[in-house]
């Protein structure tokens, strides 16, 4: 998609601190971490959240991603968050998935 700042990132027409990367996804570092650790996962193709996603391998991809950035950073304790949906959260509609971590985590998040 032409104006996605996600697509952007992912393409490396914007600058990011990439932290992984593969074949679908690239993860970075969000810029309003809500915890000391916040890794923003996307893929390398645009979707606009999860209800267009209709590739089980991008599905398994995105996970696979999440799981290989908390590897790489040593991290073993940490939160998936994928707000899907103006009502649920979600700012950039490009799915993308939080990764949380560095300080203890509550549920419910408060």
């Amino acid at each position: 998609m032409e104006n996605c700042v996600f697509c952007k990132i992912a393409k490396k027409e914007i600058p990011s601190n990439l932290v992984y990367e593969d074949e679908y996804t690239v993860a970075f570092n969000d810029l309003n971490p809500q915890a000391p650790v916040h890794i923003l996962v996307i893929p390398k193709k645009h979707y606009a959240s999860l209800n267009e996603v209709d590739d089980p391998v991008i599905m398994g991809a995105l996970l696979n991603a999440v799981k290989e950035t908390a590897k790489k950073l040593n991290i073993s304790d940490y939160r998936t968050v994928i707000n899907t949906g103006k009502g649920a959260g979600q700012e950039v509609f490009h799915i993308h998935l939080h990764m949380l971590a560095g300080r203890p985590l509550k549920w419910p998040p408060g």
